[in-house]
Formats: structure tokens, C-alpha cells, sequence
């Protein structure tokens, strides 16, 4: 199975119709129909590392002043204990709490709606342990590569460029240049495959620091990187920011159901 990264965006995007929408619905056609899918949230930050062991896991409002329609979405794909603990013990002896409370945030389920509208795939989330830096979550990914050839597509769901406070709501398809700077330097270490350059991403300077003010939404890109394999090629499916500080990156690597994948910017 190949490795998605899925730049998510506002939870809107659940109920929208738009150009990252419409590339995270040619993300899951791409696919084809995977065992299983493991997602890695921005929006799931714990202590420690945990994976959801639920049969059922519940879908996860976590959000505030949004419309009644989005509030009414569900989720229901099943859950897959015994994929968490397999996942469990891929990163031994790293401990990993098999946790039977936490469901589908809107980092997994608000872009699975527009990739697998089915549900009908099981799904697990695992955890981003906080307390950790970034090459930590980078080597998580690693040790995940084995479940690709287990029919498994390992997904990835946040943003490379996530500031929210420094929006500009007056501008919704362009960038800030910094933001655009540090955008176009994640692009380039995803397509030279050099994942140093993104994981040691403080060394891009004031860009960085301005583009990742806080990096929960940042993580999740680095366990995809991760996951990757040497030789896999790469389609990046959706390439824009909006809003000024916010980055729609999202992207495939390796090979895809609907076809061989090809080097494309």
C-alpha cells in the first residue's frame, strides 16, 4: 500500500466541495481498497504513545462555533483491535497503551469522508506523544513501514504551514511569502526525498518559526515521510495555500491502484 498525507485545513472541509477535497477523493481512488487504514491525527496528542483498540470507535466533534450539518456528520467504520496490537508491536519496546475511550477526530474522519466515503474499511488512530521531538515521530513512521505490505495504508492528516493566528481571511487562495517559502522547502525535501531537511525543520529559520508556531499539525507530515521506502515515487495531489498561513499540501508515495505512480509537482 503507499503512505498519504492528507493537509487538512478547517473542519469545513468535511461538508465542502473544493480543489483539497476533490484531491483527497482521487487520494482514496488512488488507493483502491485497503485492508486497513492507520491514521496518525494532529489532533490526538498524549503522553506517551496510545493506539485506538475499539471495535467501534465513536466520531469526535472537537471543534466550536461550527454549522449543525457539521456536527451531524458520523463516521462509522469499524475499528481493528488486532491491528492496534500489531501496531503495539512494531514499536516495542517504545510502550504503547491500547486505549478503548478515544475515537475518530476530525483530523481522521474529516478527510476519510471525502477518501472512503464507504466506512466501510476499519480504521485506527495512533497517537503523537507530546513529550517528544520531532525525530522521534519521524523514526514512529519508520517502524510502521512494515504494515504497507500488510494491505495497510498508513495516513497521515495535518498541515505543513498551520498558523492560524496570523490568518488573512481577506485572502483565501494565496500565501504569505514566508509561508510560501517554507511550503515550497517542504515540497522540495518531499520530491529529492530528504527528509532531514523538514525534520530538522528549525534550521529554516524565521520561515519555520513563523509557518510551525506550534507542531501538532506538523507531525503527522513527518510519520509519512517516515513510512516512506526509498524507491517510492511521489504525486503530490494537491499543492496551494490559503489564507495566508496555511498550507493544503497533500500527497502520495509509492505505488497506487489506478496506476503506477510518477514523479509530479
Amino acid at each position: 500500500m503507499p503512505v498519504m498525507f492528507f493537509g487538512h485545513g478547517s473542519p469545513m472541509n468535511a461538508i465542502d466541495d473544493n480543489r483539497a477535497t476533490q484531491a483527497w477523493t482521487a487520494m482514496g481512488a488512488a488507493a483502491g481498497m485497503p485492508r486497513a487504514i492507520v491514521m496518525i491525527s494532529a489532533h490526538w496528542l498524549t503522553r506517551g504513545t496510545a493506539v485506538t483498540a475499539n471495535q467501534n470507535p465513536r466520531t469526535i466533534h472537537d471543534f466550536g462555533a461550527f454549522p449543525r450539518a457539521l456536527f451531524e456528520q458520523r463516521y462509522p467504520a469499524p475499528g481493528d483491535p488486532a491491528l492496534a496490537a500489531r501496531v503495539a508491536e512494531l514499536l516495542a519496546p517504545l510502550p504503547v497503551t491500547l486505549d478503548a475511550a478515544w475515537g475518530f477526530d476530525h483530523g481522521t474522519w474529516s478527510v476519510l469522508l471525502k477518501a472512503f466515503p464507504h466506512a466501510n474499511i476499519p480504521v485506527i488512530q495512533i497517537s503523537m506523544d507530546r513529550t517528544r521531538g520531532a525525530r522521534h515521530h519521524y523514526e514512529i513512521g519508520r517502524a510502521l513501514r512494515p504494515l504497507r505490505d500488510e494491505g495497510v495504508l498508513i495516513a497521515a492528516s495535518g498541515n505543513v504551514v498551520h498558523n492560524l493566528s496570523a490568518m488573512d481571511w481577506g485572502s483565501p487562495t494565496t500565501g504569505y511569502d514566508w509561508a510560501q517559502r517554507f511550503h515550497d522547502h517542504a515540497l522540495k525535501a518531499i520530491i529529492e526525498n530528504r527528509p532531514d531537511d523538514v525534520i530538522d525543520y528549525e534550521s529554516a529559520g524565521g520561515d519555520a518559526a513563523r509557518s510551525i508556531p506550534s507542531p501538532d499539525h506538523y507531525w503527522p507530515f513527518l510519520y509519512a515521510l517516515g513510512a516512506r521506502h526509498e524507491d517510492d515515487p511521489v504525486r503530490i495531489e494537491s499543492n496551494f495555500l490559503e489564507y495566508g498561513s496555511l498550507s493544503m499540501l497533500s500527497f502520495i508515495l509509492g505505488e497506487t491502484a489506478d496506476a503506477p505512480a510518477s514523479l509530479a509537482a
